[in-house]
């Protein structure tokens, strides 16, 4: 395939964008073979046959690096609860929250559970997506964490997105082990890690630090066991108070720390010693109506990278579009339209552990996303809109 007469925002240049005005892209065995000026294209490629984008933008395929896509039932009626006065941590605590959402995921099929991820997904790949995290956490059995695994394997078999699997067994305490959260990492979650590793089924380890899921210490039992399986780690950290999850975390030089909003400036320079990403949620800031604003200015003054995703859940962010996300991250969060689109791409690849995705470079994966816009910065402008024109997925049309 052989891309012509496109603007590049090849997230790989001198500028923020990495802007190529009237470039060209040469794919071959679904990678990218070069890409640059059109009037510098080589001359093996000027004999291929050209498909001319009329000026349209081309930027890497999106990376949604945090989702919970795979999951039972929804939340809407805790939606309107919250609506009528209730927090988070009330409805949490009265048997709502994540294990309302255990419940109705226990009792759903394989089947049922892949259809119900795949009418998001395409909602997803519908707005350029091309990689896709989709975590566990909504078992919190060693049957139903492994049931939500191989449903998030078959989605890759089913739909051209690429997918990384996360095992979150540390998401929350379930009912049965109410009280007993070191009973169920040694019962439930650490067993349950070492079968889905053993099937292929993981491909990073995931946990909830938070007064309401478990300690900095607990978590450090769970990385323990996944740095003995070599596994990478992340973590949801800091979100709701500050209880020492970032610190755990970049111990073990941890992907990614996510959401992050009562992060110190201590745990921003040890996730800038750890090369540690700082994963912005803006969905879940937006629908639990938080005030509390992760600390952009140190992120940017310490030069640790931020990426962005939809963190896509039924209680907290029942968010599928990478655009919007962009656009909230703009308005509520401060960052530049260029910081936005970096942390849909570049920074969302590198918080999944990926070098080849997220930026338009020779020896990539050829995955694309073509927009009907001129410029990069109406990606992150526009509210509500998706103006893709054409996803590319491993140098095919998808």
């Amino acid at each position: 395939m052989l891309l012509i007469n496109a603007n590049l925002a090849t997230l790989d240049g001198s500028d923020a964008y990495g802007l190529i005005q009237d470039g060209a892209i040469w794919i071959r065995g679904g990678r990218i073979l070069w890409a640059g000026y059109h009037d510098r294209m080589p001359d093996e490629a000027r004999d291929q046959e050209a498909l001319d984008l009329d000026g349209r933008l081309v930027t890497p395929g999106l990376v949604d690096c945090h989702t919970h896509i795979v999951h039972g039932g929804d939340r809407a009626s805790e939606f309107e609860s919250r609506q009528q006065g209730a927090t988070y941590e009330e409805i949490a605590k009265a048997g709502g929250g994540i294990i309302s959402t255990v419940r109705d995921t226990r009792r759903a099929s394989s089947d049922e559970l892949l259809a119900s991820a795949l009418s998001r997904v395409d909602e997803s790949l519908a707005g350029g997506v091309t990689t896709l995290e989709i975590k566990s956490g909504y078992g919190l059995d060693i049957d139903t964490e492994l049931k939500m695994l191989r449903v998030a394997r078959e989605i890759a078999r089913q739909r051209p997105v690429r997918i990384k699997a996360t095992f979150l067994g540390a998401h929350a305490v379930p009912a049965e082990y109410a009280g007993k959260a070191d009973m169920y990492l040694q019962d439930v979650c650490l067993p349950a890690l070492e079968q889905a590793h053993a099937e292929g089924l993981v491909d990073a380890v995931d946990g909830f630090c938070e007064n309401i899921a478990f300690s900095a210490d607990q978590i450090r039992t769970v990385f323990e066991k996944a740095s003995q399986l070599n596994l990478p780690v992340k973590l949801h950290a800091e979100q709701l108070s500050r209880i020492g999850g970032t610190q755990a975390a970049t111990a073990y030089r941890a992907l990614s720390c996510d959401h992050l909003e009562y992060s110190s400036k201590s745990d921003i320079d040890a996730m800038a010693q750890a090369g540690t990403v700082a994963v912005l949620l803006p969905g879940a800031f937006y629908f639990l109506r938080e005030t509390k604003l992760p600390p952009i200015a140190l992120f940017r003054n310490r030069g640790v990278d931020m990426a962005l995703a939809t963190d896509c859940n039924p209680g907290s962010s029942p968010l599928t579009s990478m655009l919007l996300c962009m656009n909230m991250a703009c308005t509520l969060f401060g960052l530049t339209p260029a910081e936005a689109l970096a942390g849909a791409t570049m920074n969302g690849a590198k918080a999944l552990g990926l070098d080849d995705v997220g930026c338009i470079r020779a020896g990539n994966y050829a995955d694309l996303a073509v927009w009907d816009v001129g410029h990069p910065a109406k990606l992150s402008y526009l509210i509500g809109s998706t103006p893709l024109h054409m996803r590319i997925f491993e140098g095919e049309i998808a």
